[in-house]
């Protein structure tokens, strides 16, 4: 396949892999990725250092200014803003918040071309929140007057076509505080019914046992796609894709998939290993991730699905190096299926 100008996987430029791929991450302004993705001198006396709390230890993040997100759009063709997801774009009242403010930033720096993945406030989309150290139940759960009010709108007055997707992650559940699959499916059949018609959702069920069959049909009959995660407690991407029948569901023609922790490793476990994020951990990322990733890619290539495959610093230390590995094995694997070159792998 002929590749877009600019694309140079040595130098961490991904944009132009393949007309029905976009690679991006988790975030985007860490200064661990000086030297790979952003220029060392660039940012030099604007990197602000802050303290992130995680599993009861204090960790130190640098932090480059927003308007680094243009060079991030030079190397990557998708981001995922996550910031999102701890607070609406609007207060009750109508005021705008911190994070719209933020996005507003970052509107001022975007390319035409540069597309975002938003994270829906986990106050719409979580059953229940931590507060105070215990979790309480969420009375705002799929409350679809507070998406559309305090986020949906906003969200597409400030960004419009830039949007390519909304996220809705809900928290992993255990058996004894989790609805019946068949409520679970009913209850988002009707959310998905209440809110504005758009082709750009997408969920993210974090439950083996609540991703049934009416669960897939509820999504499909929606437009409604499913978020294939490499996370802690969910099974392998291949399997949860098995669950799906092998179908991808957004109305858009979109699907995302999202590296986020090492299989069987909590948050601050993988989050205290990638810090600083400047280097990949040997060991830590789960074995085969890569390939069923770059599978999933070639599927949803098949399909004439268009891939949006988001990796977070926590899958094995460092975003773009996995990135990196990720684009080497899928175009090694695309160079082996062309006649003429060593067997298929197949």
């Amino acid at each position: 396949m002929h590749r877009q100008e600019g694309f140079n996987p040595e130098a961490f430029k991904f944009r132009g892999l393949h007309p029905d791929v976009s690679i991006g991450t988790a975030s985007d302004r860490y200064a661990g990725w000086i030297g790979q993705v952003y220029s060392a001198d660039r940012y030099a006396s604007r990197i602000r250092s802050r303290q992130h709390k995680v599993g009861g230890r204090s960790f130190t993040e640098r932090v480059l200014p927003i308007e680094s997100v243009e060079e991030y759009f030079e190397h990557f063709g998708v981001l995922e803003l996550d910031f999102t997801f701890y607070r609406p774009l609007l207060e009750t009242d109508g005021r705008p918040t911190q994070n719209y403010h933020a996005l507003q930033n970052y509107r001022q720096h975007l390319g035409e071309d540069d597309p975002l993945l938003l994270k829906v406030p986990q106050i719409i989309f979580a059953q229940k929140l931590r507060r105070g150290g215990k979790f309480i139940e969420n009375p705002d759960y799929l409350n679809a007057e507070v998406f559309a009010g305090q986020f949906y709108v906003p969200a597409v007055e400030l960004l419009g076509r830039h949007i390519r997707g909304f996220v809705f992650e809900q928290e992993y559940q255990r058996k004894q505080d989790r609805s019946p699959p068949q409520k679970m499916a009913e209850d988002m059949d009707r959310f998905f019914e209440s809110i504005p018609r758009d082709d750009r959702y997408h969920i993210e069920i974090r439950t083996e046992p609540l991703l049934t069959p009416s669960l897939f049909s509820v999504m499909r009959r929606h437009g409604v796609g499913q978020v294939l995660s490499h996370w802690t407690w969910l099974p392998s991407l291949r399997r949860q894709f098995t669950l799906s029948d092998h179908t991808f569901t957004n109305g858009g023609g979109h699907s995302i998939l999202r590296l986020l922790t090492p299989r069987g490793m909590r948050y601050e476990e993988a989050y205290a290993k990638a810090h600083p994020f400047d280097r990949l951990v040997e060991g830590m990322a789960t074995p085969r991730m890569i390939e069923d990733t770059v599978g999933l890619m070639e599927q949803g290539i098949e399909k004439k699905a268009r891939m949006n495959v988001i990796v977070n610093n926590r899958a094995g230390g460092n975003a773009p190096l996995t990135a990196r590995q990720i684009v080497s094995r899928f175009a090694a694997r695309e160079q082996a299926d062309r006649p003429g070159t060593s067997p298929s792998r197949r």
